[in-house]
């Protein structure tokens, strides 16, 4: 029997990887163009990115994309990690499938119908659209997914510890917070990069709810793509590349290095339970002799009661 992947398997794996990172390759490349013209190349040069330090416009889009990622993204996190504490914890309550359904529901919405909807909302309340309208339904959509991790990490949470803190007089309060906040906090953290990312990356509904002054940056690059494709949005997209590969980068570095934290607590652990059994060990082997020691020695401290014979 053969062992190992054929080549057909090789061959459709190099296909498809090639399908997805070669034109991301060719886009990183062509950032160092120096000719003006996308699709023909005039040596290296770092023109583009200076001329994208010195942009503006772009730089602003920057920003204000970046704050309402942050914003969004914290609110989604507290809110989602509340509605999945609710979920788990709460029970079969009233309300219980509405909430649950209300929860769920940008997951399998349209993108489409949601900024339809949120548009149709400001305007009917009246409300100037721009910064805080795009915070407000990135928020929307990004809750449903810091939800899920979080709900997903709660299943399966050992109500034990809860319950052991409270029965040594922790009140509910602190041991949310000094038990199960910890234990669910790489679920949080998961849930807020995942909504920091949705909320960076979204046109859709940033389409539908900006407003003046307000211009996030994909905005920005669409609108800049239907006039023509400039070597600066590709200086623009290098540099998000390379900010998400340093971060996978330094999230991997960090594991592994808890890793090794973790690995040398555990021989340390292990090396100190060994010293402490070694010292018993002692303790109990020398125990007879040390109580013989001590009788001896009290025994010689003592005056003697024979008479001298000087006397």
């Amino acid at each position: 029997m053969r062992k190992g992947p054929s080549w057909f398997n090789i061959t459709s794996i190099a296909l498809g990887l090639a399908f997805l990172y070669l034109p991301i390759v060719i886009l990183v490349i062509y950032s160092f163009n120096a000719s003006r013209l996308v699709a023909v190349w005039g040596g290296w040069s770092t023109r583009w990115y200076v001329e994208l330090i010195h942009d503006q416009a772009m730089l602003d889009a920057a920003w204000v994309t970046l704050r309402i990622a942050f914003v969004s993204a914290t609110a989604a996190t507290v809110l989602g990690t509340l509605a999945a504490l609710a979920l788990v914890r709460f029970g079969r309550f009233r309300g219980r499938l509405l909430f649950s359904g209300m929860i769920y529901a940008p997951l399998v919405m349209p993108e489409v119908i949601t900024g339809l909807s949120l548009l149709l909302l400001f305007v009917a309340v009246d409300v100037d659209r721009g910064f805080w309208t795009i915070t407000i339904a990135h928020t929307t959509l990004t809750m449903c997914f810091v939800t899920v991790v979080v709900q997903a990490r709660l299943v399966d949470f050992d109500r034990s510890l809860e319950e052991a803190a409270m029965d040594l007089g922790c009140p509910p309060l602190k041991t949310f917070l000094t038990v199960t906040l910890p234990l669910i906090a790489p679920a949080i953290a998961s849930g807020f990069v995942l909504a920091f990312t949705l909320s960076l990356d979204d046109l859709i509904l940033a389409s539908f709810t900006t407003g003046p002054g307000a211009t996030t940056l994909p905005i920005r690059i669409y609108s800049e793509v239907r006039l023509g494709v400039k070597p600066e949005v590709n200086a623009v997209c290098t540099i998000l590349i390379a900010v998400v590969a340093i971060g996978i980068i330094a999230a991997s570095l960090v594991y592994a290095h808890s890793s090794f934290l973790q690995k040398m607590k555990f021989i340390l652990n292990w090396f100190v339970m060994g010293l402490g059994i070694v010292n018993s060990l002692v303790d109990w082997i020398f125990l007879p002799f040390k109580g013989l020691f001590q009788w001896v020695t009290r025994a010689g401290r003592q005056p003697s009661s024979i008479p001298s014979s000087q006397d």
